[in-house]
Order: structure tokens, then sequence, then C-alpha cells
């Protein structure tokens, strides 16, 4: 692991205080165990309940330090090249005096090469403590672990029937996200239900990770259920998304394609941003993600930042995936008044769309242009970006005929040309109302709706294109000074001939 790397550079570098981020206290503990191990480095770990304990053969006996004032004076005199792990220590450094203790034996430390590692569930450190300690995180288990932590089940229990290759694959690709003891956790409930794993323990698999994500109020499962044929136009985004499905693939590697980073869908609300961000789930045959930025912000200092990292390690451990980044300017809500932490949680989004190497590809949808810095929407972050505009003839046509069948009943039936002419400047979130309300008036009369119901609806309807005329307009201008694609048109000279005035 690249971690234990890194932990044993900075142990020979004579860091003294380390704080490693994780709720998978274990696999931490084993992780400096192992560095030190490998380097024939005195280990120990310690806390409230046992005191000290010696991790490795060939440690010095210590005296149980009983309390954190006392274990830290341990240190203070323990042998040399010694690594001392401290447990649940974050509880006890928010007494001053503790706090005050810890940094002096930390700096005294600095002239021997002995360190002491807190393993923490949050990275959320002292300010005091922030200038002698470095933050690490552990990440979750890869394939590899998850892999062993299954042998190692599988040894213990001894199914009725062998685990094949394949199946064995996409169990392990469905655990990704979760930490070793949950991904343990949910095989031995598929064994012990029937003695065996399966196609059905692959489900469970995955409805645990749903459960996982739900608890961190940040990121929801979404059901991949729009596909292409739901969405009506739009054909431009469609070729697009379809040339790049088989980017994620092996072939694509070892060809030398770099993985697709993300599109930016920015248009009027109600063009089928949303739909369109579901869409992308079901073309790829990837799970689909929601990122609620909204959700990040927390009343305590630091925890929004925390939550955004928490999230953003979370979406990496379930790639590949579709990330979907809804009303992306929600980021920049707070304002000024928030002493800066909506710019900081933004810049953070900003810097891992630019750096990620995981396979999360990113749709970020938004209506308020204006709420957007510049640097958000450049090359680098997003591959393409799509402008979703008022829906020509056609599209309205293919709209209308989609929300129709949804309802059951033939588009054929309906006389599509005479409703797409008349809702010239309705969007399609409007087009799928006039339907709806059409079928309401004529239950009401007790008979089947036809094409005069939705043509009614449609006239009583008041489009948002007139509504909001300014807003609407000042929209499309992105479009038609070129600052974005269109995801109609492959030209901007069509989508400029496509330009229809919306009627008052």
């Amino acid at each position: 692991m690249e971690l234990a790397k890194d932990l044993d550079v900075l142990l020979r570098a004579r860091s003294t205080l380390i704080v490693l981020s994780t709720p998978e206290e274990i696999r931490a503990v084993e992780l400096v165990k192992g560095v030190c191990e490998r380097k024939s480095r005195p280990c120990y770990s310690w806390d409230l309940a046992d005191g000290f304990v010696a991790l490795t053969q060939e440690n010095t006996p210590l005296q149980s330090g009983a309390d954190p004032l006392s274990a830290l004076e341990q240190v203070r005199k323990g042998p040399d090249k010694a690594v001392y792990v401290f447990r649940d220590f974050h509880d006890a450094w928010t007494d001053k005096k503790i706090k005050r203790k810890l940094r002096s034996v930390a700096q005294e430390l600095r002239f021997t090469r002995r360190s002491i590692v807190v393993t923490a569930p949050t990275d959320a450190v002292p300010e005091e403590l922030r200038d002698c300690a470095v933050l690490l995180s552990l990440p979750l288990p890869g394939e590899a672990e998850l892999g062993a932590a299954l042998d190692q089940l599988l040894a213990s229990l001894e199914p009725k029937e062998g685990l094949d290759e394949d199946r064995r694959g996409r169990l392990l690709q469905a655990a990704r996200g979760l930490t070793s003891a949950q991904a343990q956790r949910v095989f031995a409930r598929g064994l012990v239900s029937d003695g065996m794993l399966d196609e059905s323990d692959v489900a469970l698999v995955v409805q645990e990770k749903k459960e996982l994500i739900r608890e961190s109020k940040a990121l929801e499962f979404y059901p991949v259920s729009a596909a292409p044929s739901d969405v009506g136009g739009l054909e431009v985004l469609k070729r697009w998304l379809g040339s790049r499905a088989g980017a994620f693939g092996e072939e694509a590697r070892r060809y030398g394609l770099d993985v697709p980073k993300g599109i930016a869908l920015i248009g009027i609300p109600g063009t089928g941003k949303s739909l369109s961000a579901k869409m992308v789930g079901a073309l790829w045959g990837l799970p689909l993600v929601r990122f609620d930025v909204g959700a990040l912000f927390g009343s305590f200092v630091g925890e929004s930042e925390v939550r955004t990292r928490k999230a953003l390690r979370l979406a990496e451990s379930v790639s590949p995936c579709v990330l979907w980044i809804d009303e992306m300017e929600k980021a920049l809500a707070h304002g000024g008044n928030d002493s800066g932490t909506s710019t900081r949680v933004f810049g953070s989004i900003l810097t891992w769309m630019a750096e990620k190497r995981a396979p999360c590809f990113v749709v970020a949808t938004a209506n308020d242009i204006s709420a957007l810095p510049p640097e958000l929407l450049r090359r680098g972050r997003f591959d393409e970006i799509f402008f979703l505009d008022l829906p020509t003839l056609a599209e309205r046509k293919a709209i209308l005929a989609v929300h129709l069948a949804k309802r059951g009943r033939k588009p054929e039936s309906f006389d599509l040309q005479a409703l797409a002419a008349a809702s010239a400047s309705y969007v399609g979130a409007e087009l799928e109302h006039a339907v709806a309300d059409a079928m309401v008036a004529a239950f009401n009369e007790k008979r089947e709706f036809e094409t005069k119901d939705v043509a009614a609806s449609l006239k009583r309807l008041v489009p948002l294109a007139v509504s909001q005329r300014e807003r609407v307009a000042y929209l499309r201008s992105w479009l038609l000074e070129g600052r974005a694609q269109s995801a109609s048109f492959a030209e901007a000279a069509q989508a400029k001939d496509a330009f229809v005035e919306p009627k008052a």
C-alpha cells in the first residue's frame, strides 16, 4: 500500500505526531504494526482500558499508563525507535492539560527516533496541535484487501458450493466502498442464509452500500432507470455519451485513452438536465450517486470541510460510477456570511474534480449561471459543457410521445404535430404537466383523453419562457454567444437558426 510507504517515510523522517484518520481502527493498527515489523521497530498500542500493550515481539515492557498524562510520560522515557499507537486519543485532547502535554512531548521527540500515531475516526485536529501533527487518511480497502477478507471468511464457514472467479469479481466490485468489517458482515449474512454466495448476495452487498451512502447525508444512490428512449431530443448529447460508453474499460486503458472526467449541463429549468444525468448511468451501466452539496454544510467549525472530504472519498470508493452534482450553484449559496466555509467547500470540490484519478464521471447541472465562477467551467474539470435550450418542434414531438407512452397511451393516436406547434417555448417539464393535466380533466368526465384535452391544457399553462422572459433570454445568450455546446445541434449556426423568441 502507498500509505504504508508514506508512513515509513514519515517515521524515518522523525515525524513525532501522526494522526491516522479512519473508522477502521483494526486496519490502522495492523498497518502501523506491519511497518514496524518490517523495519524492526518496537511498537506499542495504548488505550484507556488496557494501557500499553506490546504489538511486536522484541518490545521492552512498559508500565501500564493508566491515564493519558502518565501514558505520555511513558512515551517520553520509552525505548529508542519505538512507535506508540494511541487509540481514541482524540477524545482526550479536548482536555487542555492533556493537549498541552501532548504538544510538549511531540516537540521533545524531535530529538529522538520515537513517534506517536493517533488513530481517530475524523481528521479534525485541535488548532494548537496542527503545527506538530501530520495528517494521514487510511483509504477504504480495495479489491485485494476485500478479497483477503472474503477468503478468510470462506475458510472459516466452509460454504456448500464454491465461488467461481466471475461471481467473486462481481461480489468484490459490489463491495467497494465498504470497510473490511462491513464487507465481512454482509458476506457472512449471505453465507449463513443459504450456505453459499450467489447473485442474490451481490444485490445484498449493493443494498448495504446504499445504506452506507445514505448515512453520509451528502450522497444518495439513485436507481438507474432512465434509458435514452425516455429522454426526448438532445441527440447531440446522446451521441456524445454513446461514443464514450466504452471509455471506462480495460481495452480503452491499453489504447491510451483517459478516463472521461465529466460534463456540465447548463440551461433553462425543466429542460431535462436531471433526467439526462440519470440517463448517463443507464446508458453506461454504472451506478448513479447524487451529491447533495447543500447537505455538506454543518454548524461546527471545520465540519463542512470534513463532510466534503468524506463524501468525495466515498464517491471514489464506489467507482466506477456517475456522480451527479445537482444544482451545483448551491455550493456558493451561503455567500460571504459563513466565514468563507462555502468558498473552501467549493474549492475542495473543484480541486478534486481536476485531480481525481478514480473513474468517477461527474454530471454537474446548473440553472443559475451567474452564480458560477469562471474557473469551474474551464477544460480539465469537464470534458464538455452542454446547453439545454428550449426544445425544438421535433424535440417537443418526441417529448410528448415519451410522456404519452409512459402513461400507457399510443402516441400515434394523438396529433403530435399540432400539439408541438402549439407549444413553442414550452420546456419538457411543462409538456409533461400538460399531458398529466389533460388526463385529470378527461378522467373527471369519465372518458379517454385526446389531443384536444392536451391542447386545452397547453393554453391554460403560462410557460417559464414567458413568465421569466428576461432570465430565459440571459441563459440562452450562453448558447448564442458560443460559450457552450448545444445538446441538440452539432453546429452553433443551427442553434441560432432554431432560436425562437417566446410569445407573450
